[in-house]
């Protein structure tokens, strides 16, 4: 088949005086935002280019269909299908989830305490049938304090636009309400009389914070808030003792607090502390006292309080620690609990309020873990909290514990219905050196058999952006991988925030380029060290890891034996200067500000991966994007694909699909999710030549 060819249609824009010459440029419609909503709006010449593209990607994957099914039936294999999650008891209900065999979508169900009958509040297979989309994307289901209603939000394309409805749990009615062009998040009210929802505006963002008001006559929905500084974005939240509600506005790096009392007395917000740059805020109240969760003077984040009555008088209550992130607590009568995080590893502390004494709770020996806790019941009395246990090699655990006693039960594990022995697998976190001596850690997961001779296939997973981390969780599906000798390699590089908040700033802004250079010494490292060999590492990064993906797949190609970018960040400086895209100026304290600052400009530029192609050779390559994605839009990986087939001086395979029918996330459903999987998985073993 005759490789796919996108029109060359040339343009310039200058900017800092410099020109930027871009032949498919045209493919970004003025009014693409309109597409999220309305595909038929979308250019049939690009249509018909997508199609082109999607036709020659699946006579690729042609000869790998049994090898997909089987991937599939494996992967699907590992996960216990008719399965529920812990309960969570409530004032007067017990609530939890579970999944069934036959279904696709998760069903939420309750029952009253005292009594052995539960009821299904919410089907997700019986809900997408009723619309029968091909996409399904639920926002929020949120049951009202009084357990009577049940709002829920859709959105049916993957554009993120969310409607929201509301139906009575008991009679089943729906209410005549359909809120649309939201960004999906109900919080009701804790008299069950109002909810809040947040309205997208015409850039897809979070702007508006309304009221609505469920029993009364009064049609037309009260605004509570609109966030005026163009970078901010806006949510609403309850707090721990349920006396106030919490409004938050900022970007990835700053925010202020507003407060409105429980009672809604008041209708309008009260300035609880301004934004200052680089300064992150997390307010809560209980117990008389409002809780401040922030990085002021510590960089790593500490916890500090003060009264209700003299709000700004603030005392510390967890004190920070160098090179250690503090998490934001759970509040009980007689406990607080938190989750510190050091060189990507996780520990649990609890403190007795009527001592003040902290423990940490060292219940697990492993030196790569991932522990998460939650609150067992609604009474803040209680002294029982759920703790979440794994390893890359661990199936989860979760255990009720007894924070009085010390004593605990296993409530459930991880069950693997074809089998898992972890003593099959190692698990090792080694240090690669970077380009400026620093320490980058390295998760490895591989099968025991494996041999260590530089002859291994690896596979190098990567993100760094936004200060999120990589965690150390279980994940069935990469065994399918690692049982065919792929070591499984999670390079946990700046950018994130594995190592504190220093990490996120040093792979920001002006250091972006710390985070590639971090992910090439890593595979380096890993040659080294005879895990693999050149043109043996397989890369993988997905939206701003794929930003990551081909940033060093510009600089350093003849490492990789392939990657797959899944709806990869490519066209990072086209992006950066579109002010009217909806994340662009969201992001100037993370990626910088190329318009209005020329300094930014030429460093994005230099990095950006659409703009630093070059006639060489690359790997083998597996793009996807989807069409209704709003955080990239599918313009970046196509314009990217044909611009690197246009470069590209080698026959490797290229490859871009383009989901017709989802968004940022991909497919909605389990067995849609496990079938991309899948495809993934044989595009690395086809490369990799193992059939097996």
């Amino acid at each position: 088949m005759k490789l796919p060819k996108l029109k060359r249609k040339k343009s310039v824009i200058k900017i800092h005086n410099t020109k930027i010459v871009d032949y498919y440029s045209w493919i970004h419609q003025e009014d693409i935002l309109s597409v999220l909503s309305d595909p038929s709006k979308l250019q049939k010449e690009v249509k018909e280019y997508l199609k082109e593209e999607n036709t020659y990607t699946e006579k690729f994957f042609k000869d790998t269909k049994k090898l997909q099914n089987k991937l599939f039936t494996e992967i699907k294999s590992k996960i216990k299908l008719s399965d529920k999650s812990v309960q969570y008891k409530d004032k007067r209900y017990s609530y939890w989830t579970k999944t069934t065999a036959s279904g696709n979508y998760t069903k939420y169900l309750r029952k009253k305490h005292n009594t052995k009958i539960s009821e299904i509040y919410w089907d997700g297979d019986k809900e997408k049938n009723k619309y029968n989309t091909a996409y399904f994307g639920i926002g929020d289901l949120s049951v009202s304090y009084d357990d009577k209603l049940l709002g829920y939000s859709l959105d049916l394309k993957g554009s993120e636009y969310y409607s929201i409805f509301l139906r009575n749990i008991k009679t089943k009615k729906e209410y005549n309400i359909s809120i649309d062009k939201t960004n999906g998040s109900i919080l009701f009210s804790y008299n069950s009389k109002y909810f809040f929802y947040t309205k997208l505006d015409s850039n897809h963002r979070s702007k508006e914070i309304y009221l609505h008001e469920i029993y009364g006559k009064n049609k037309r929905d009260k605004l509570i808030y609109k966030e005026h500084v163009d970078r901010f974005t806006v949510r609403i939240s309850a707090t721990s003792d349920e006396k106030y509600y919490v409004i938050s506005s900022g970007d990835h790096s700053t925010n202020k607090c507003y407060l409105l009392p429980g009672n809604l007395k008041s209708l309008k917000p009260k300035l609880f502390k301004d934004y200052k740059e680089n300064i992150s805020l997390s307010l809560d109240s209980w117990n008389k006292y409002f809780y401040l969760h922030t990085n002021e003077n510590a960089e790593n984040f500490k916890v500090i309080r003060s009264s209700h009555k003299i709000p700004e008088s603030f005392e510390e209550v967890i004190k920070p620690k160098k090179n250690t992130l503090i998490g934001n607590p759970i509040m009980l009568v007689d406990w607080m609990i938190w989750i510190e995080k050091k060189n990507a590893n996780y520990f649990i502390y609890v403190r007795n309020n009527s001592n003040m004494q902290t423990r940490e709770l060292n219940l697990f020996k492993n030196n790569v873990k991932q522990i998460s806790c939650a609150r067992y019941e609604k009474n803040d009395s209680s002294n029982y909290i759920y703790i979440s246990y794994s390893t890359p090699i661990t199936p989860n655990k979760t255990l009720l514990y007894n924070l009085k006693t010390d004593k605990y039960k296993v409530v459930k594990t991880q069950i693997i219905p074809s089998g898992f022995n972890e003593k099959n697998y190692i698990v090792e976190r080694l240090y690669a050196n970077s380009h400026d001596n620093k320490q980058i850690p390295l998760t490895i997961i591989r099968h025991k058999k494996t041999k260590i001779d530089g002859n291994a296939k690896v596979l190098l997973y990567g993100y760094g952006s936004y200060g999120s981390s990589i965690g150390n969780g279980f994940s069935s599906n990469k065994f399918a991988l690692i049982d065919r000798g792929i070591i499984w390699a999670n390079a946990h590089i700046r950018g994130g925030m594995e190592c504190g908040m220093s990490w996120w700033k040093e792979g920001k802004m002006l250091n972006k380029k710390n985070t590639f250079e971090d992910y090439i010494s890593c595979a380096n490292f890993l040659i080294k060290k005879k895990y693999t060999k050149k043109k043996q590492i397989i890369g993988m990064g997905g939206s701003a890891g794929g930003l990551l993906m081909g940033a060093v797949l510009n600089q350093v190609p003849e490492i990789f034996l392939g990657a797959v970018l899944a709806v990869p960040f490519v066209d990072s400086l086209t992006t950066n200067l579109d002010h009217s895209l909806p994340l662009t100026v969201g992001e100037f304290k993370e990626f910088g500000n190329a318009k209005k600052y020329k300094k930014h400009f030429e460093y994005i530029k230099s990095y950006a991966p659409y703009n630093n192609i070059k006639k060489q050779k690359y790997p083998h390559m597996f793009v996807t994007t989807s069409l209704f994605d709003n955080r990239v839009l599918f313009d970046e990986p196509t314009k990217y694909v044909a611009k690197l087939r246009q470069f590209k001086t080698d026959k490797n395979i290229l490859l871009l699909k383009t989901e017709m029918e989802a968004g940022h996330g991909g497919k909605t459903g389990r067995d849609a999710s496990i079938e991309e999987l899948a495809q993934d998985f044989s595009f690395i073993l086809k490369i990799s030549q193992i059939k097996n």
